[in-house]
């Protein structure tokens, strides 16, 4: 492969956001516009993942500038994963977003095919400031899309999220000085191991990836995400769950392992904020009452799953959060789009004020299901590989208290899925029980009005992501091949590093 065509994956949805900004196209052409690169990506990154299945690493310095000033852009099996996942979410969500109307906003395209841009930079990249440079072009937009999409709250949910990055990508920057100043350099390649040898990078290094769980939502810098994701519509919602913090996460593993050289000095650190993370992501689920804000506190308690990987740092713990967090972007946005296709039929997500859908919507309630039981890590679907896959690295590991803290997450994961499937699938529609009320109050029987129906074009989209998951549950050891490959290079990043220095 001419690995110069890496490039592409970042320019060409650039190039076609100008386009839909500076011509005036027709509405189906827009929607076409909008929905290729994601494709063009998705089928780039599934050739990818077939040139470096066995352990190959592509690199690519742009423009052929020598290493030092050119960005360097690099795909192993863990960033060929990562393109893969996140260009399948921005083509269903972009379709979700089509179905619901959000498209009709002023410049949504050009937004998202912006914040995408940014995604596939800050997956590729191979070079710290480059990394933060790629994570505030994945940014820009995203302020953009907060502020025109959601309800009366998107304008606080905006001012949170706006806030809380602008102090954070500050954070990030001061420690990229700091590693730059230290170490003369930000290349990922140059600084290999460095951490673990100097206390002065080390701590440049650790500031980076302080900020980097501020984004990430780690407990206990998480609260910003209940108020941030809930404000906005569902379709950037879960794009959103799918593509920031999962770069943020991505950016963790791959920093910990290449700077850190995996130094087991600090991994006790992890352990506990990541057990943490699990507990009390899933505890503020419990409190919640609706549809959108219980999956959004769980988004944070996936989160320390995912992350306990890099913290266990074993060839098992990191291929398990590496599935882990394939399985979680797909399972996860599956959640917020069929429980969003009810929030938009409906008008809301309040479980007191919905009910009795699974006898009206039997397809939706198995696609909700499908996503509910795959969260809560039931066999067949993928999150029953993905945590019994991390049970037993925690358990090599010897990391008896994490098993065990995930073990019992899982549990209450799966009572507070039971609490939306009770509130909003089960029992009396709302419709129902106000016509009892008047019949009681009239003394005689009332006619009952049919509830709106959610439209196929809403629930295809969350179905595709159920689908997905329960193929990785039933084809697990493909992900697993996979992921075992990516994990292999963050144990030993010699491979990675030699690549980039070529």
């Amino acid at each position: 492969m001419n690995t110069a065509l890496l490039s592409l994956l970042i320019a060409m949805p650039l190039a076609v956001a100008g386009i839909l900004v500076l011509l005036r196209v027709p509405r189906p052409l827009d929607r076409v516009l909008l929905l290729a690169p994601g494709t063009v990506t998705l089928a780039v990154s599934t050739w990818l993942l077939w040139l470096v299945r066995d352990g190959a690493v592509l690199a690519h310095n742009v423009a052929l500038w020598p290493g030092g000033i050119a960005i360097p852009l690099v795909v192993d099996a863990f960033s060929a994963l990562m393109l893969w996942a996140t260009s399948l979410l921005v083509v269903v969500c972009a379709a979700f977003a089509i179905a619901v109307g959000d498209d009709r906003a002023s410049y949504f395209g050009p937004l998202v095919l912006v914040l995408s841009a940014g995604v596939a930079g800050a997956l590729m990249t191979a070079d710290v400031f480059n990394m933060f440079v790629f994570i505030e072009v994945m940014l820009l937009p995203a302020y953009g899309l907060l502020a025109m999409l959601g309800g009366r709250g998107r304008i606080r949910a905006g001012r949170v999220y706006v806030t809380l990055n602008l102090l954070t990508s500050t954070i990030f920057l001061s420690g990229v000085a700091l590693v730059y100043g230290s170490a003369g350099t930000v290349n990922l390649a140059a600084l290999a191991g460095a951490a673990s040898e100097s206390p002065a990078v080390a701590v440049g290094a650790g500031v980076v990836i302080l900020a980097l769980c501020v984004k990430a939502a780690v407990v206990p810098v998480h609260g910003w995400l209940t108020r941030a994701y809930t404000g906005t519509s569902v379709a950037v919602t879960a794009l959103f769950s799918g593509l920031h913090t999962k770069v943020a996460i991505y950016a963790i593993y791959r920093l910990y392992a290449v700077v850190f050289d995996g130094d087991a000095r600090f991994l006790w650190i992890g352990v506990l904020a990541f057990s943490l993370t699990m507990a009390i992501g899933v505890l503020g689920a419990v409190g919640e009452d609706t549809t959108r804000s219980i999956l959004v506190f769980h988004m944070i308690s996936q989160i320390g799953y995912i992350l306990l990987g890099v913290a266990l740092f074993t060839q098992l713990g990191l291929m398990a959060g590496i599935f882990y967090l394939i399985h979680h972007m797909f399972v996860k946005a599956s959640l917020f789009l069929s429980t969003g296709a009810i929030e938009h039929t409906h008008g809301t997500g309040a479980l007191d004020r919905l009910g009795g859908i699974a006898r009206r919507e039997p397809l939706l309630a198995l696609v909700f299901m499908a996503g509910a039981l795959s969260l809560a890590g039931l066999p067949p679907f993928s999150g029953f590989v993905a945590k019994l896959t991390l049970v037993a690295g925690a358990l090599e590991a010897g990391q008896w208290a994490a098993a065990a803290t995930a073990v019992v997450v899982s549990v209450v994961t799966l009572l507070s899925m039971l609490k939306i499937w009770g509130g909003a699938f089960w029992g009396t529609p709302p419709e129902e029980r106000a016509d009892q009320d008047t019949g009681e109050h009239a003394g005689g029987g009332v006619a009952v009005q049919d509830p709106p129906r959610v439209r196929p074009a809403l629930l295809m989209p969350g179905l595709v992501l159920a689908v997905t998951t329960l193929a990785l549950g039933l084809g697990a050891q493909v992900l697993l091949d996979l992921s075992a490959q990516a994990a292999a290079h963050l144990l030993d990043p010699s491979t990675y590093v030699e690549a980039v220095l070529r």
